[in-house]
């Protein structure tokens, strides 16, 4: 798989504006998605927001494996972030983002209000990078569809402050995508979810890649989606990929059910997973710091 180059300028605009507009903000709301909650973060994000309370949002949370997201998030938490997991499609988890954001700011509040100063709606920014679910869950926090959605990347292009009730502000900004995938793995956990438009990339890799990905670690959802007997998980990946073609009618179409596979793990119909593992993630750490 070649480096993907795809840093448009409305995404170099966006950079600025965050900066621009952070100190405005109490708290920033981190959207990524919860199957790969480290390879949908922007690695820039840390450099922009630095000390800012953070509320690392996990969305389509319904679609991850519980038990990462359960590590994901403790994870999170030892850095010193709170967190939640949220399915912002169905609204799970939304209503409690409010007294989350409440409590990451609570002793800052507690100090102006020692100051005498008069309490104020929570001003937050939501960011995410592309297709991370940032427009559906904004609709659902305001309950009306003042976001504009989309299931492809870059939908969001402008800036808009958000009322929630009379407890939050919200900064939407645009999604901001990194300009260059230096590892090649990362682009192909960001193809598989749908961060990255399929116009972009050869669907049968990343279908080759998901087949792979799913006999480390999910065999069994793989082998009840397919029927697969027994000898079935002993084909290499690419005889897995055309069995599936066989079992669907589409003979020796690749292509077809490469598209197929693709669209029935995003939407969740080969089972729950998790691309990013908190154990490798932990231990590649530690292989760098030696």
């Amino acid at each position: 798989m070649k480096v993907i180059q795809w840093f448009p300028g409305h995404m170099a605009k966006a950079r600025r504006e965050v900066t621009e507009k952070l100190k405005y903000v109490d708290i920033v709301f981190e959207l990524v998605d919860a199957r790969l909650p480290i390879s949908s973060r922007n690695p820039m994000l840390d450099e922009i927001v630095q000390h800012k309370p953070r509320l690392m949002l996990l969305n389509k949370a319904d679609l991850a494996d519980p038990i990462q997201t359960q590590k994901w998030q403790q994870h999170f938490e030892k850095q010193g972030y709170s967190t939640l997991k949220l399915n912002s499609q169905e609204g799970r988890g939304v209503k409690q983002i409010v007294p989350a954001a409440q409590e990451a700011l609570k002793e800052k509040r507690e100090r102006q209000k020692a100051k005498g100063i008069k309490e104020q709606p929570i001003r937050a920014m939501i960011i995410g990078i592309p297709n991370v679910g940032k427009s559906t869950l904004m609709n659902r926090l305001v309950k009306k569809n003042i976001a504009k959605t989309g299931n492809k990347p870059g939908v969001t292009k402008g800036q808009q402050w958000l009322k929630v009730g009379n407890e939050l502000e919200l900064l939407d900004t645009p999604g901001i995508l990194w300009p260059k995938f230096e590892d090649p793995e990362i682009g192909r956990k960001l193809a598989l979810t749908g961060a990255i438009k399929d116009n972009l990339l050869h669907l049968d890799d990343i279908a080759l890649y998901a087949i792979q990905f799913f006999n480390d670690y999910y065999r069994e959802s793989l082998g009840k989606r397919y029927a697969f007997s027994e000898d079935d998980y002993a084909l290499n990946n690419v005889d897995q990929l055309m069995l599936i073609a066989k079992k669907r009618g589409f003979r020796d179409d690749y292509e077809r059910a490469s598209e197929m596979l693709i669209q029935e793990i995003r939407t969740g119909q080969v089972g729950r997973y998790t691309l990013d593992r908190v154990e490798t993630w932990e231990e590649e750490q530690l292989d760098t710091n030696d």
